[in-house]
């Protein structure tokens, strides 16, 4: 049809052009001119249209009776919204969803032991992993979930010896080396107990100052590097159980060093960042920070 009607009106605007300067050819021109620009325009707007039609995929025809035709967006009621108990704190608590962690592609499991383990993990399981690996070496262990451990993680016992033989502190820290003040306060807990050998791990790395200052005193440093190339010593079914020890349970889910359960996720009331708080909230107030 736009076809029809453009064809008409070029006609109508170019055909008395064929008559030449002639009387006829000049009167027909001007009486034929205005209606031969509508009908041009007309059919040039038509054949648009239908070529957008064309191009433009039509809604699939609902099916089933009125009955079961869905209600309008205007025509349905919102869903109740489910009212909580005010909380006596300034915080809320919200759902978990990972994404500190998850950025750094934190909670898939790790199959072999390597930096992206230590950082996926956190502090208790870290203590953890570490006590497994004494244990490995043939050290007795013991050490204590929550509560003031007097700068002692884990004491190490050998089984032919009275008394504890060696201490070590663990410092789960992501980019902060470990100073010669923290190994100077080690080396006073070393001493308060009448001991000359101790073991300091981290999963970052230590100062100049503190490396210098671990070897004068008995003290066996180890980062991340050392930490790693121990656990690389081991077999692969000892690695395989330091893995084990490392994601059990809620791995990536800090523990109150107060009370020694999970923390959970937390905003506050008044907006800003959120951080990781005592389930036990409020009758224990500790919190720490989210990566």
């Amino acid at each position: 049809m736009g076809v029809t009607v453009s064809l008409l009106g070029a006609a109508m605007l170019f055909g008395p052009q064929l008559l030449g300067n002639s009387a006829i050819g000049l009167m027909l021109a001007k009486a034929l001119m205005v209606p031969g620009v509508l009908l041009l325009t007309a059919g040039l707007v038509m054949l648009a249209y239908s070529s957008y039609k064309s191009r433009t995929p039509s809604l699939p025809k609902f099916k089933g009776s009125l009955s079961t035709r869905p209600a309008p967006f205007y025509a349905t009621k919102p869903a109740p919204l489910k009212s909580s108990p005010p909380s006596e704190s300034n915080v809320i608590e919200v759902e978990f969803r990972g994404r500190h962690l998850a950025k750094a592609g934190q909670l898939a499991q790790k199959s072999l032991w390597s930096k992206a383990v230590f950082a996926s993990i956190e502090w208790r399981r870290f203590e953890a992993v570490c006590e497994a690996l004494f244990a490995q070496a043939g050290f007795e262990t013991k050490s204590q979930s929550h509560g003031a451990d007097g700068g002692v993680d884990i004491w190490l016992h050998s089984r032919n010896a009275k008394g504890p033989a060696a201490v070590v502190q663990c410092k789960h820290w992501q980019g902060k080396p470990v100073g010669v003040k923290e190994m100077r306060e080690f080396f006073g807990v070393m001493a308060s107990h009448g001991l000359k050998r101790g073991t300091y791990a981290t999963t970052s790395t230590f100062t100049e100052d503190a490396v210098s200052f671990a070897k004068a005193n008995g003290i066996n440093a180890l980062d991340g590097r050392g930490l790693l190339a121990l656990i690389a010593k081991r077999s692969p079914e000892q690695q395989k159980a330091l893995l084990d020890v490392a994601y059990e349970g809620d791995y990536w889910r800090p523990t109150c060093a107060s009370c020694g359960v999970k923390m959970l996720e937390r905003k506050p009331r008044a907006g800003g960042s959120g951080f990781w708080g005592c389930s036990n909230f409020p009758r224990c107030k500790s919190r720490l920070p989210m990566a």
